[in-house]
Formats: C-alpha cells, structure tokens, sequence
C-alpha cells in the first residue's frame, strides 16, 4: 500500500489541480461520493478555502485556499517516498511527448482538421493510443504503490479508451469531459505539485 492521503485533502488537491470543477469531476478525480466531495467543499468554504461561483455552476479556490495549499501538501506527503517517484516521472514525461503528438494527430488530418469521416485514419491514431496507454499503466500502477491518490488515474484512463473505441470521439482530447487528455493532464499537474516542479522551468507543457 501506498502513502495514504487524508479524503478530504484528496478534494482539495483535486480543485487545485482542476481549477474549476464540479461536483461530479471532483468525485471522479477522488473516487469520492458526490454527497462525501460536497461535505468536503462546504468545509473548505467554511474555511474560507473554496467558492462556488453559481454563473459557472463550478467550485474554486479562493486566494486564501490557494495560499493555504503549500502547507497543507507538505503535511499530506510527509513520509512519502517521493525519491522514488523522480525515475517514474521520467518515464510519464517520455510518454507525454508521444502523447503530445498523438493529440495532434488526432485533431488534424492531411494539414487540415480532422472531420473524423476517415474512419481507417482514425482506427490507427486510436491503436496507437491503445498503444501508448499499454505502456503507461505500468508506470501508474507504480505511482499508485507510491502514493494511494493516484490510483484513480489508471482506470480513468481506460475507461476514457473504452468510450473512445465505442464511437466517442471527444475522449480522446475533448474538454472538461473526462476525455484521456483531461486525465492524463492532470496526471501531470498532480506529479508537478507532487514534487514541487516549476512547470515553466521543466518546460514540460
């Protein structure tokens, strides 16, 4: 078993790594009940933490909940072998270069946008991507021996290839719709804050 994170800290890792979010994804991104991650964001909003903005129908950090952050990470990953979580790491950010470029050919076919009428074009982006996650489940299996809050990123990207391959396309790099980009970028942003990376230094984007 990997290092344990607090259910409540897990919701407001989440936010922060979403920036905005409902309910639902935060639940997804937790393994949480939508009535546990709600007692959860009422606790940070009584704390002044956390917001919902009723015009976006989304919850947020507040300026104080993102000032608080910091310590409350440094608190959740006391004891945690982050030591160990550098080569795996290294590894994602070899897949995400793929990945960068799978994305690309997905969303563009012959220097134009992909219509998705070239069913044959894109069978073989999706059998590569099947591909590519083959490979990056091993990894995150790893992580998740690691630290206990990332397991949900392994099924979440499978089950986005599931839907994929039953004819929706918008899990492939859709947006905020649980798609495999979605997931598989806030893999990254969660392994970043993790490790106390500047992203803008790694270059990694």
């Amino acid at each position: 078993m990997g290092h344990t994170s607090t259910p409540e800290f897990c919701t407001f890792h989440a936010l922060r790594i979403k920036g905005f979010a409902t309910v639902e994804t935060l639940g997804e991104m937790t393994g949480s009940d939508a009535a546990t991650v709600q007692l959860h964001l009422d606790g940070l909003a009584a704390a002044a933490h956390a917001q919902f903005r009723e015009a976006r129908s989304l919850w947020q950090l507040t300026p104080d909940g993102r000032a608080a952050y910091p310590a409350m990470l440094d608190a959740d990953l006391d004891g945690a072998d982050l030591v160990a979580l550098a080569p795996l790491y290294s590894s994602y950010l070899e897949l995400n270069t793929e990945f960068k470029t799978l994305c690309g050919d997905w969303q563009l076919r012959n220097g134009g946008v992909n219509d998705h009428t070239d069913v044959a074009y894109d069978a073989a982006v999706i059998a590569r991507l099947v591909n590519l996650d083959g490979r990056a489940q091993p990894v995150l299996v790893s992580t998740a021996g690691l630290l206990d809050r990332l397991a949900s990123y392994g099924p979440r990207l499978a089950s986005s290839i599931s839907r994929l391959q039953s004819g929706e396309s918008n899990m492939f790099t859709g947006v905020m719709c649980g798609s495999y980009h979605d997931a598989w970028m806030e893999l990254h942003e969660d392994l970043i804050l993790t490790q106390g990376i500047d992203r803008s230094a790694e270059g990694s984007f």
